[in-house]
């Protein structure tokens, strides 16, 4: 696990700052219930590309899977919330998702390279966050963001390398214009916490 990790931390442009894991450790009913947002976006974004690409085998392959355990993780976040008296509830959306994908293009093949890369960067920054929080949270929930790490990494590298295959040629240009945005989400002061925000500057 450690070689997958040293991957992601090569892949992405920067580190969660430290900051955010503060705003995490004060806020984990808020992280828990963001959390379980977050794998239910990932696995509707999984059958979105599958009903959307239906010609693509490969992608179908990995979409499915991907949505399947997207979806175990859902219910796993719903279990751990139930135990601890917290309310899955609605939130407004993070601002990071909506960034990356104001970049995306809007004409295929450009279109489904763009989100396939946007889907990586989501889930190496998943899994990378999963890693930074576990040794500050109690034993159960740092054994389950332990447990995340092996298929958030493998979502990350089929993401990229569906990427690579459907533009049939380097995508070094289009990954390195998405984490240029990635990284200014990621270090810029976030007006509310999310899982996937910047450091909150304002009261949460």
């Amino acid at each position: 696990m450690q070689s997958a990790l040293d991957d992601i931390h090569a892949f992405l442009p920067c580190r969660t700052p430290d900051t955010w894991i503060g705003d995490a450790l004060e806020n984990q009913e808020l992280l828990l219930i963001d959390h379980a947002h977050c794998e239910k976006k990932a696995a509707s974004t999984a059958l979105s590309l599958m009903y959307r690409y239906v010609d693509n085998p490969d992608l179908l392959h990995k979409m499915s899977r991907l949505a399947r355990e997207e979806l175990r993780h859902f219910e796993q976040v719903l279990s751990i919330m139930k135990k601890r008296g917290v309310t899955y509830d609605h939130l407004t959306p993070a601002r990071y998702a909506a960034e990356l994908r104001k970049e995306v293009r809007s004409d295929d093949p450009g279109r489904l390279v763009d989100v396939l890369i946007v889907g990586a960067i989501i889930e190496a920054r998943s899994c990378e966050r999963f890693a930074a929080l576990a040794p500050h949270l109690d034993e159960t929930l740092a054994d389950f963001y332990t447990s995340l790490l092996k298929s958030e990494a493998r979502h990350y590298r089929d993401y990229l390398t569906l990427a690579e295959k459907a533009a049939g040629t380097s995508i070094s240009d289009r990954v390195e214009t998405f984490l240029n945005i990635e990284k200014d989400l990621i270090e810029r002061p976030d007006s509310v916490f999310r899982f996937h925000s910047g450091p909150v500057t304002s009261p949460l």
